[in-house]
């Protein structure tokens, strides 16, 4: 599945009407919601079903094309069914019990309620909303797919502008030449990788440089009087300040990522808990903005893309365990270098890459001089935990 994004231009009053379809969506979810919660419903389609049921009771409900309205009840399933599943689990700590939507920002649509210009360069929506006609600009041409494999249209509201996306039902796949090199990742917070040729990668700590301007902007937000119109512009130049960090976070993952999956065969990396990682809160606020989970969800993308092998290595005496000899040798997270009674002087990072990397050969086998060989080119199974027979 592949989601193209492109700006979409109009007028204040279709913007409005964009406005109001996600109020509608949240309308609907939210009333799916109390639905399951009074026991009336014990399904996705006894949702669906409930839609018609809104749609007769409220005019602006049925002004929402059918599919949407379906659409913002399979998401309020989607939340149930997380409920459920964590129960069935059972998951440490809270389970996700269904909340009440308070700030949508999308309206969804499947295959009805929009139509595309011949050019691709406009899309209508043709339900009673008055969205009407709007322009698109982007750089992915979507001349090269067919009307059939767009599954999903999506208007997204963002603090820059509003948005179209479109989710195309196409498998993505390009087979590069095998290199023969294989590479462990050590994150952290000095730098954001080290990997096992000793390279390191400078953290960028996008959130840390915008601080200054972030505390400044919520400043301006908090000596607004609530409800003005003066508040509203101070929010969205905060949300626009917001929103530059994780584009620039998501920018540097992405391209990284890539850089790293086409360079080598095998990429190991530490299979890390950021969620309880964070818990700490001396460092919550720099494993947040080093983003180590966004990096490494996009390495097991472009691994699947690309037909290369990921693994995740249980983190586990990785930085305490020699390289060298497999002494366990203890150090403090103050001690940046590992010095063993071997012989063996290294970076403490150096020396955790080392070790992730001999753990996942341990794991996956001999990696030889063609991807083909392990049957996964295609990269069916890209991403492995620790102790998978490959």
């Amino acid at each position: 599945m592949l989601v193209f994004e492109y700006k979409a231009y109009g007028k204040s009053n279709q913007f409005n009407a964009v406005e109001e379809a996600i109020r509608t969506v949240q309308f609907i979810r939210n009333k799916a919601i109390r639905l399951w919660m009074d026991g009336g419903a014990k399904s996705c389609y006894d949702l669906n079903k409930y839609c018609a049921v809104l749609a007769k009771e409220f005019s602006f409900a049925s002004q929402l094309n059918s599919m949407a309205r379906q659409a913002a009840a399979e998401r309020a399933w989607a939340s149930i069914q997380r409920f459920y599943d964590n129960c069935k689990g059972k998951i440490a700590g809270k389970k996700g019990f269904p909340q009440f939507q308070k700030d949508n920002r999308s309206v969804e649509y499947k295959t009805s309620g929009w139509a595309l210009s011949d050019d691709r360069k406009s899309i209508t929506f043709t339900d009673r909303k008055g969205i009407g006609k709007l322009k698109l600009k982007g750089t992915r041409d979507l001349n090269f797919y067919q009307l059939c494999q767009i599954k999903r249209v999506r208007l997204v509201k963002r603090a820059d502008g509003y948005y179209v996306q479109f989710c195309i039902s196409v498998d993505r796949t390009e087979i590069l030449p095998a290199t023969g090199n294989t590479i462990g990742l050590d994150v952290g917070l000095a730098s954001f990788y080290t990997d096992s040729n000793g390279l390191e990668v400078e953290n960028p700590k996008f959130y840390r440089a915008g601080e200054i301007k972030m505390k400044r902007a919520q400043r301006l937000v908090s000596r607004k009087v609530k409800g003005s119109n003066n508040r509203i512009k101070s929010r969205i130049e905060l949300g626009r300040i917001h929103l530059k960090i994780s584009r620039q976070r998501k920018d540097h993952a992405v391209k990284l990522a890539r850089c790293v999956v086409q360079s080598n065969d095998l990429i190991a990396y530490e299979d890390l808990r950021v969620r309880n990682m964070v818990k700490n809160h001396c460092l919550a606020k720099s494993i947040s903005d080093a983003g180590w989970y966004q990096f490494r969800v996009w390495l097991e993308t472009f691994g699947r893309i690309f037909g290369r092998i990921t693994v995740a290595v249980n983190p586990a005496y990785t930085s305490q365990e020699c390289s060298s000899c497999g002494v366990i040798v203890k150090k403090s997270l103050s001690t940046r270098t590992h010095s063993c009674q071997c012989g063996c002087e290294l970076g403490r990072d150096h020396n955790a890459a080392l070790n992730i990397l001999t753990k996942a050969i341990g794991t996956a086998g001999h990696v030889g001089t063609s991807i083909l060989d392990i049957g996964i080119a295609q990269g069916d199974s890209s991403s492995t935990v620790t102790g998978a027979n490959l």
